[in-house]
């Protein structure tokens, strides 16, 4: 059992989580002390952190399911967990079924705003897998999933919904939409070869890494609104401009005649990126 578990862990690269949750938090932190005018409790905390360990781990086995034949007959992805024989479907469902359990139990410990919004969120954890058979938005879709992350915070501590919310919400939804495109430039051709649909498939890698740059241009701009429309000041500031400098970086990396470093783009420079918005973000609150 701990085998398997240790197995569907690694599937979902569980450790992946850091993406959104740095950002869930920043939306409980900055709900709660515009809205509450106080710190987000320590349930809050407790409970808005496991509904995303429920939500992000439903989303990822459910994709690794329902993707399972097309990562077999991809080159890149026929080594992973389900195609290679490592774990069962049936293994992966249960699993599935536990997560979302935990992400609605959780939801229901915060507030009725929470549990009310949970179909909408569940719809885009569920669809979000579908997307890349039939359109190569299938990025903003992704964008728009993980970008619930923040609202759910916010809701959670808050049990509102206000125009900062969406404006980090935008941020977000942007930032992942433009990095899933440049991760998708490995797959460009395996996906035009078996009618995939994805951004770098469709218009090609050098015009998918021109797209993904005009998004990221557009999620630092919802970053930066953020800082007039709110009471955050210039530490949250700094650390918007760094996280600029970041996606400059990030794209730097990534040639469409040289996709070597895509995973350090992909991997490393996000997880950075999303811990320097909530370190620079609680530290300007706290002042």
């Amino acid at each position: 059992m701990i085998r398997k578990i240790k197995i569907i862990l690694e599937m979902i690269k569980f450790e992946h989580t850091i993406f959104a949750l740095p950002f869930a938090f920043l939306g409980a932190v900055l709900g709660s002390l515009l809205i509450n005018g106080t710190w987000p409790t320590a349930s809050d905390w407790v409970w808005i952190t496991l509904a995303m360990v429920g939500a992000r781990s439903a989303a990822m086995a459910l994709n690794r399911v329902i993707d399972a034949k097309i990562d077999k007959e991809n080159p890149r992805t026929k080594d992973r967990a389900i195609p290679a024989g490592l774990i069962s479907n049936f293994e992966s469902t249960i699993f599935i079924i536990v997560s979302f359990a935990l992400l609605f139990y959780s939801a229901y410990q915060l507030n009725m705003l929470a549990v009310y919004l949970l179909p909408l969120a569940v719809f885009f954890l569920v669809i979000y897998s579908y997307t890349k058979r039939f359109t190569w938005a299938c990025h903003l879709v992704l964008g728009v999933t993980i970008g619930i992350a923040p609202l759910g915070g916010w809701v959670g501590a808050t049990g509102t919904l206000t125009a900062a919310a969406f404006v980090l919400f935008l941020g977000v939804a942007l930032w992942i939409a433009g990095f899933d495109i440049i991760y998708a430039t490995q797959d460009a051709d395996y996906d035009k070869s078996v009618k995939l649909y994805s951004i770098p498939s469709y218009f090609g890698t050098p015009k998918a890494l021109i797209i993904a740059k005009c998004i990221h241009i557009l999620s630092f701009i919802a970053f930066i609104s953020l800082f007039f429309i709110t009471p955050l000041g210039w530490i949250y500031l700094i650390g918007v401009l760094i996280s600029g400098v970041i996606m400059i970086y990030e794209h730097s990396l990534v040639k469409p005649d040289d996709l070597s470093k895509v995973n350090v783009a992909f991997f490393t420079m996000n997880g950075i990126l999303s811990m320097v918005m909530l370190v620079f973000t609680i530290g300007d609150l706290m002042l």
